[in-house]
């Protein structure tokens, strides 16, 4: 294929943009502020919301499988990953306003209520968001094409996490007049139904490839789905990293606002802190360029040490006379790096699927699209909140309260050196992922063979 012909129109880069956007209109509220929602706002204990994320981290276990199980037997006339933005968009939205609502409850039924709301919008998030990730492979067959599809829906994502840090805050404020617990009961369905229409959006414009489609149809057993992951090396590797990637990430941006408020006294700087999220795309809208200058491998570890680097910017900068510009710098820099740590393993994961379906036979893209993305962000997600959560709790941490120098030391911890050492870590496991790039031109002339020439074979 030439490729002009597997390049995709602005109509479909653009949609698949939305449809993250859609997902961050919700989810950015849940990783950037529920935390502090539960604390400062509902009056839960750091520690029990802390648990209360690892909890729903636990379902994670179960339902991330059998999410990707439900996707690979997907048949619709829409295709087995597209049909499902239409399907959950209006649940995904109902139970993320929920889970910023504040009921009238005694203690205890604050806990229940906190985690059953929470743990059924995780539930339904993996169920919406893995095919944003899922159906990429079947909008194009080339490697270049879907870096470019993950550049723009990079775009979205950062777009919808601006959108929410810039406004969140601010209209919470208004519209609630000094109560919280309304502003949040106003704003979050507004939220909500932009989410719905965006996630409609998409289901409109995105067509699967019918070449791919028609692989993708047949239903597999669930034991097929199981085997796909057989010496699926490069899957490993992108699950490892990533699952320690949204460790880091979650706990860094989940504790900012205590670091804004307490250790710098500077709530006024908390939007600001987490739009700078937006810097990234400076480096997630080059991937291509970068790509082609150097290996995915390179560019994805010089992400994550960035990452690191960011982080000890920051440190060294508090060490300062607090100097805030210095501290700025080292957050804007930290997600100037993420651009390329986040966005390179959506895009190779569509990789390890081809790598499975050319290894194995199995071209199970829902299944290991469902554990290696929506899975690795929902656990890092939680075990991202929870570990500062515990930490801060265990340093002393009262909510709305002058803190101890011992509190602000915890919460300097949490946002500062957790997030480092996970960031480090998960680059470890990409040292390994260049045998496997290499292969990327032999897997796709053997499938495209495959495909038009050999009837029968999977």
């Amino acid at each position: 294929m030439t490729s002009s012909e597997n390049k995709t129109s602005y109509t479909k880069r653009f949609s698949y943009a939305a449809s993250d956007t859609a997902g961050q209109l919700v989810f950015a509220w849940i990783s950037f502020y529920l935390l502090k929602f539960y604390t400062d706002v509902y009056g839960i204990s750091a520690a029990t919301a802390g648990t209360i994320l690892l909890v729903a981290r636990i379902t994670d276990a179960v339902d991330a499988p059998v999410w990707g199980i439900i996707f690979d037997k997907t048949r619709s006339r829409w295709g087995k990953s597209r049909p499902w933005f239409l399907w959950l968009c209006l649940p995904y939205a109902i139970f993320g306003v929920l889970t910023f609502l504040t009921p009238n409850l005694s203690y205890t039924a604050k806990i229940f209520y906190a985690a059953i709301t929470y743990v059924g919008y995780s539930i339904l998030y993996t169920g919406i968001n893995t095919p944003v990730t899922s159906i990429l492979s079947a909008l194009t067959p080339n490697s270049h094409e879907r870096l470019t599809l993950t550049c723009f829906r990079m775009f979205g994502s950062k777009l919808g996490a601006l959108l929410v840090n810039l406004t969140a805050l601010k209209l919470v404020a208004y519209f609630g007049n000094g109560n919280d617990r309304l502003g949040f009961m106003i704003v979050l369905p507004m939220y909500a139904v932009g989410s719905v229409i965006l996630f409609l959006t998409a289901f409109w414009n995105l067509e699967e490839s019918k070449e791919i489609v028609t692989e993708e149809q047949k239903s597999l057993p669930i034991a097929d789905s199981f085997r796909a992951l057989k010496s699926n090396w490069p899957w490993f590797i992108i699950f490892t990293s990533s699952l320690l990637f949204w460790i880091a990430f979650i706990a860094r941006v989940s504790v900012a606002p205590y670091f804004f408020q307490y250790v710098l006294h500077r709530k006024d700087l908390i939007s600001l802190g987490n739009s700078l999220d937006f810097v990234s795309l400076a480096t997630a809208f080059l991937l291509p360029f970068f790509c082609k200058w150097t290996s995915k491998r390179n560019v994805w570890i010089i992400g994550l040490l960035g990452m690191v680097a960011g982080q000890v910017i920051v440190y060294f900068a508090l060490q300062n006379n607090m100097s805030v510009i210095g501290v700025m710098f080292g957050w804007a820099f930290g997600f100037l790096a993420s651009g390329m740590a986040m966005a390179m393993p959506f895009s190779v994961l569509s990789d390890s699927v081809d790598y499975g379906e050319w290894k194995n036979g199995i071209r199970a893209a829902g299944f290991l699209t469902a554990i290696g993305a929506a899975f690795c962000l929902k656990a890092g997600s939680g075990l991202g909140g929870a570990l500062p959560a515990w930490i801060m709790q265990a340093y002393g941490y009262v909510p709305n309260a002058e803190q101890t120098p011992q509190s602000l030391h915890g919460i300097e911890l949490s946002c500062i050196w957790l997030p480092a050492i996970f960031f480090a870590l998960a680059a470890v496991p990409v040292w390994f992922y260049q045998k496997y790039e290499l292969l990327e031109p032999q897997i796709h002339m053997d499938l495209d063979k495959r495909r038009k020439g050999v009837v029968g074979v999977r």
